[in-house]
């Protein structure tokens, strides 16, 4: 079989960051093929590319272990930062079934780190009775949201509903219903929940149930927090040449650090983070 790497998105060390196989030419592999390794090594995603014109230039696909999804952002940090590994770092183009995904891949302190450049990021309204569900899904109270932060979906590439919580610890009570949060994504094309609390302006907590994917939940969500930064420039919470850090996985054990950039003018979210290759 072609070459499976395993890789470990947005932190610089192994025992951190969002897992992510990544296989560097796909090229004799069938769908079916795709879905079956993404299946067999277990992580929320994995990503396959195809070379496309010269080295810095490859379709990129992303299977979790349920189902292809169109973008997932640490399957593409960690494709990115593996060919760093490779070719050295650089720009990069991705071709996604969500659209074009410029990468830049940098080296710091001797780590790889890769920005993405999402597509245009949108935010849409939500039923209240599906937030109602989603809530029930969830087991949280209404009360225990931040009026502060509506519910909204984002999109940068897929869809996420958007629920903050009131409180650091509402965010780490995390015991929900599978199938009943399950069932309401899909109905809603929902890829996950971003669940945020806020710790200061510019600083934010997630966590994102992934039942979609047959996981439970990432520990760092690239695509999520592309979403995430167009819903605060969205609702005027941050200026629009904001710089966010989103902290995920800490409840999981395995910490994550995401960086997301704003720009004026410019309906794209850049969304930083290193990268580490692991022992599978």
């Amino acid at each position: 079989m072609t070459e499976l790497l395993h890789y470990t998105a947005f932190s610089s060390t192994p025992d951190g960051g969002n897992r992510a196989g990544v296989v560097l030419d796909a090229s004799g592999l069938t769908d079916d093929r795709m879905l079956a390794v993404a299946a067999d090594v277990g992580y929320s995603e994995s990503a396959f590319l195809t070379p496309g014109n010269g080295p810095r230039e490859h379709t990129l696909r992303f299977f979790s272990p349920r189902a292809e999804v169109d973008f997932c952002g640490h399957a593409t940090v960690a494709a990115a930062v593996a060919l760093g590994d490779r070719i050295g770092p650089g720009d990069l183009l991705f071709h996604t079934p969500a659209g074009p995904v410029p990468v830049s891949v940098v080296r710091r302190g001797g780590v790889l780190a890769a920005t993405l450049t999402s597509v245009p990021a949108r935010v849409y309204p939500v039923d209240a009775a599906e937030v109602a569900e989603a809530l029930a899904a969830l087991r949280w109270p209404a009360g225990e949201l931040d009026p502060a932060l509506p519910p909204r979906i984002a999109f940068a590439g897929v869809r996420h509903l958007v629920l903050a919580a009131a409180s650091r610890s509402r965010l780490a009570a995390l015991d929900y219903d599978f199938d009943r949060l399950l069932a309401l994504m899909r109905r809603q094309e929902l890829t996950t929940l971003q669940l945020v609390w806020r710790e200061s302006a510019t600083v934010f907590h997630a966590r994102d149930p992934f039942p979609v994917g047959g996981v439970v939940e990432d520990a760092a969500t690239g695509a999520a927090a592309a979403a995430f930064g167009g819903y605060a420039r969205e609702l005027g919470l941050v200026p629009d040449d904001a710089r966010l850090t989103i902290h995920q996985g800490h409840d999981m054990g395995r910490p994550s650090l995401l960086r997301v950039e704003l720009r004026p003018g410019d309906a794209s979210v850049r969304v930083s983070g290193a990268a580490v290759r692991i022992e599978p």
